[in-house]
C-alpha cells in the first residue's frame, strides 16, 4: 500500500462522509471502479478498431496463418528430446507408464 494525499472539493467529501465513514475504502472503491470502466473501454475500442495483424489472422483463418511459422523450425526440437507426461489434480505431473 502506498499514503496519497487527494484534494476533493467540500462539497464531494461531504458527501462521501454521508455514504462512507472510511474515506480510504471509498476512494479505494470508486479507483478500481473507473480503472475497470476504463480497461474496458479501451478493450472495446480495440475490438472496434483491431491491430492490422490481427484483422489478417481473421481474414486467412487460424490454420492458414500458422501453417508458414515452423517453415525451417523443424530442427529446434527432438521429438525424441522429452517425456510423455500427464496431469493429475491429485499428485500433479506424473511421467506417463510409471
Amino acid at each position: 500500500m502506498k499514503r496519497v494525499t487527494v484534494t476533493l472539493p467540500d462539497d464531494i467529501v461531504k458527501e462521501i462522509d454521508r455514504w462512507e465513514s472510511n474515506r480510504s475504502r471509498f476512494v479505494l472503491v470508486a479507483t478500481e471502479r473507473e480503472l475497470e470502466l476504463r480497461r474496458r473501454q479501451e478493450l472495446e475500442r480495440s475490438l472496434r478498431n483491431p491491430h492490422p495483424e490481427s484483422s489478417r489472422v481473421a481474414e486467412a483463418g487460424i490454420e492458414e496463418w500458422g501453417s508458414d511459422r515452423n517453415q525451417g523450425d523443424e530442427d529446434l526440437l527432438g521429438s525424441h528430446a522429452g517425456r510423455a507426461v500427464r496431469w493429475s489434480p491429485d499428485a500433479g505431473w506424473q511421467v506417463e507408464g510409471s
